[in-house]
């Protein structure tokens, strides 16, 4: 525990069972104009219109884009907002999953700001702020509903790229479990790794030295006391309901605590960041085109085994969290008893063990480790310093599924 600490959310985090019929107060009270982003199956659900109906019936003027795509490729995000820019909305709302959400916030960026998406790649390029957004998740995993980034494919990048600024917070969230219960058992498994992954990389991440200029100069700034709140909350909830909520999707209960799971990751990660497993999956997901969640976790295990002498009191508290402890005292076999509690939860929920099993090609595992490690601000916030030959090991052990040989990998290249 260190005297400094940082946090940044939503003004306004609106959680539990009907919520989404706040919806229209909510609205009405940042604009009378909305657009509203979603994709093309949510735009035919009778809960969107019902959802429509109640921002009309409140006097509210709404524009749909509805065929919001995965992974926001860069010119639709640049169509929508040039379609709706004759609407002149003075507020967004993102309705579905984590792209509906990141293509709300590029909407209201461009709308605000005009220019090209590239014009705002990394971290503090949005000059100031953006048309509010309102942020309703249905899904539990992004935690975009939270958090200050938009990730974007472009196609000229052979990797997904990043728009990150506390500009982007949404100004509300809106989480209502009841809008995940539809959610098939794959994507919930998907979207529930996902958030569990935020969360140990949050609460794992290093602590930098505390300066008054740390959180002016990065929107990622590692662990502390706040994100570690927010980050142990997911864990804990994860850990008892996850695989619940994956074998039972009409369990209420369970639900509604991966749907807090997941916002409570996002409020973690948010500001504390992600480290090693994001920056593997990155390019993984760009050569195999599977879903991000997926890839985050399968390489999660084999991350915390490497990193697990750099963060073993961490990890002991992650077993806590989990609820593993099961009496033992000493920090080695809590870390343990951590990761292999990890490792059994993502296997019953069938996340893929092995970078082999997502489809690697098994001749492009230098080229993936060396993009990997050249991901400075996830790389920056891994808790044990990762050069391109430590990158190269973890992303072999990865690979062949072999957890031993990802903690062996040398100290620096």
């Amino acid at each position: 525990m260190t005297s400094f600490s940082a946090i940044r959310l939503p003004k306004e985090i609106l959680f539990g069972k009907g919520q989404r019929a706040a919806l229209p107060a909510v609205a009405g009270r940042l604009g009378r104009r909305a657009l509203v982003c979603t994709d093309e199956r949510l735009a035919a659900s009778s809960d969107f219109e019902r959802m429509l109906d109640g921002l009309r019936a409140a006097g509210l003027a709404v524009h749909v884009h509805g065929r919001v795509l995965p992974d926001v490729p860069r010119d639709s995000a640049a169509g929508c907002a040039e379609e709706a820019r004759g609407f002149a909305p003075d507020l967004v709302i993102g309705v579905g999953g984590g792209s509906c959400l990141d293509m709300a916030k590029c909407a209201a960026l461009l709308l605000t700001h005009g220019g090209r998406l590239p014009d705002y790649y990394g971290e503090f390029e949005v000059p100031g702020p953006v048309l509010p957004v309102v942020a309703v998740p249905t899904t539990a995993g992004t935690g975009s509903e939270a958090t200050p980034v938009a990730v974007i494919s472009d196609p000229d990048r052979m990797l997904k790229v990043g728009i990150s600024s506390p500009h982007l917070i949404p100004a509300a969230a809106i989480c209502d479990p009841d809008l995940t219960l539809s959610c098939p058992p794959a994507l919930t498994a998907v979207a529930g790794a996902d958030a569990l992954t935020h969360a140990i990389e949050a609460f794992t991440a290093g602590r930098r030295p505390p300066s008054a200029e740390l959180a002016q100069q990065h929107v990622f700034i590692g662990k502390s006391a706040l994100t570690d709140h927010f980050a142990l909350l997911a864990i804990r909830l994860l850990g008892r309901s996850l695989e619940r909520a994956w074998r039972d999707g009409a369990d209420e209960d369970a639900r509604a605590e991966v749907m807090m799971a997941a916002l409570a990751a996002g409020c973690a990660f948010g500001t504390a960041g992600t480290a090693a497993a994001h920056a593997i999956q990155y390019p993984v997901g760009a050569l195999t085109h599977t879903p991000h969640g997926l890839g985050v976790a399968t390489a999660l295990p084999y991350v915390m085994r490497f990193n697990r002498a750099a963060a073993l009191a961490e990890m002991a508290e992650i077993a806590v969290a989990l609820g593993v402890d099961g009496g033992r005292t000493s920090r080695a076999a809590l870390a343990d008893a951590a990761i292999d509690e990890v490792t059994r939860l993502l296997h019953a929920i069938g996340i893929t063990p092995t970078l082999a099993g997502l489809g690697l090609p098994a001749d492009r595992l230098d080229w993936t480790a060396e993009q990997a490690v050249g991901i400075e601000r996830l790389i920056k916030n891994n808790p044990r310093p990762i050069g391109l030959a430590d990158m190269r090991c973890l992303v072999d052990a990865a690979y062949r599924g072999d957890l031993d040989a990802a903690a062996s990998a040398p100290v620096l290249e």
